[in-house]
């Protein structure tokens, strides 16, 4: 007779139904343990309940594991891993899938691919320069000698037909007494010549004696001046440079990376620091050929009217060169995952999955982004929230959708 024979049988019966009810409540709370405490966020195929979890990761570091759910060594919350989220899905189920239940608590939004003009703002800084189309050169139209010069120097303001000096010149003096002396002989023909002779020496108009007073011919800023009393002239010397005030040059500096965004024609608001609160507006009027090697910036001419003479060559300014730009397609600047090596915007698809798309970018202001190749318009882009679906697509083996001619290499893959 056995030990196990000596134990009465009721008391057999009532250990094993003890050891059975203690069994499932061990189970009961394992089973409460492993249960996810949360809707499973991203998902790729049938209902969560009848899937099988891999792991538990933190989107923003896929490289690290967790046997359950909890929190990352970022603080961040944990979700599953599924099986069934692996690459190798069939075409119509290309793409993470997200739960619509779980789309608000991820922060996920969409908007349009639309079609619009960029609004573009650029702003630089530029130097107020005399408008060097507006120039007056005065020389003598003979030779001669300065009787006399006017309180003038360089750097005066001068009106327009203001004096500079008074010269005397002997040949218009000599031609101008014989025009005299032939007046006197009534014979139409030589006064005729003679008249002609004083205007190709240029004295038409002299007083007499063969005296004449130089004048500027515009108004503006005296940039030399090189007449003295006393001094003899030669025909053809220059004895001043007057650069006018009407308008003036606003020259800004422009990246090169920037300088397609400028027009000729485009209007500009300019800013300046003597002129606190005050808008200036103007035109571009020139773009120059030539980039400064040591700034990489190309020079923007840009013309501004210069009412009362205020501005003055040399005063700093700040440049808005605003303006619509072509139409495009547009997305959300912030749509757009910048790898480095590519640009990619998560696709909405049908069935709640979203689709990794290399796009080609264009300009960027107002907070749009072009898109030139990639998208078509009406497509709906994840707006926010996209990172988190690309570390998943990404974790899954899911490749982005390559450009149209484009083919991904390995490389292309790692992003």
């Amino acid at each position: 007779m056995t030990p196990r024979d000596l134990i009465p049988r009721g008391v057999v019966s009532r250990v094993a139904l003890v050891a059975i009810l203690a069994g499932g409540a061990i189970g009961f709370g394992a089973a409460r343990l492993t249960a996810p405490s949360a809707p499973a966020a991203l998902t790729g195929g049938a209902a969560s309940g009848e899937r099988k979890i891999l792991y538990w990761y933190d989107p923003m570091i896929p490289a690290e594991h967790h046997d359950g759910p909890g929190l990352s060594s970022m603080g961040m919350t944990t979700i599953p891993k599924y099986a069934d989220t692996d690459a190798g899905a069939a075409p119509a189920d290309t793409g993470v899938r997200v739960d619509p239940a779980a789309v608000q608590s991820l922060g996920v939004r969409l908007m349009a691919v639309e079609r619009g003009s960029l609004a573009s703002d650029l702003t630089v800084t530029g130097v107020i320069d005399f408008n060097q189309r507006d120039v007056a050169v005065v020389q003598a139209r003979a030779a001669g000698f300065v009787q006399r010069v006017y309180a003038r120097a360089p750097g005066d303001v001068i009106g327009a037909g203001a004096p500079l000096a008074d010269v005397l010149v002997p040949e218009w003096g000599g031609a101008q007494a014989e025009l005299r002396a032939v007046a006197r002989t009534g014979d139409a023909a030589l006064i005729a010549a003679s008249r002609e002779r004083l205007r190709l020496l240029g004295a038409h108009g002299a007083a007499g004696g063969g005296m004449t007073t130089i004048r500027s011919p515009i108004g503006g800023v005296i940039q030399t001046l090189d007449v003295r009393a006393g001094m003899t002239l030669s025909a053809g010397q220059t004895l001043a440079q007057v650069s006018g005030l009407g308008t003036v040059w606003l020259n800004a500096a422009v990246p090169e990376a920037q300088a397609a965004l400028v027009r000729v024609g485009r209007p500009v608001r300019a800013e300046l620091t003597a002129l606190p609160g005050e808008i200036v507006s103007g035109r571009v009027v020139a773009i120059l050929p030539t980039a400064q090697a040591e700034s990489r910036t190309l020079t923007v001419r840009i013309e501004l009217p210069n009412r009362g003479g205020r501005l003055r060559p040399g005063m700093f300014a700040t440049v808005h060169l605003g303006g619509e730009g072509g139409s495009g397609l547009l997305v959300p600047s912030e749509a757009v995952i910048r790898t480095g090596k590519r640009d990619l915007v998560m696709v909405a698809g049908p069935a709640g999955r979203y689709q990794p798309v290399e796009v080609r970018l264009g300009r960027e202001g107002g907070g749009k982004t072009e898109i030139l190749a990639g998208l078509a318009e009406g497509q709906k882009v994840v707006a926010s929230g996209q990172f988190l679906l690309d570390s998943e697509a990404s974790l899954g083996g899911i490749d982005a959708k390559p450009l149209e001619g484009a083919p991904m290499t390995p490389a292309d893959q790692r992003r």
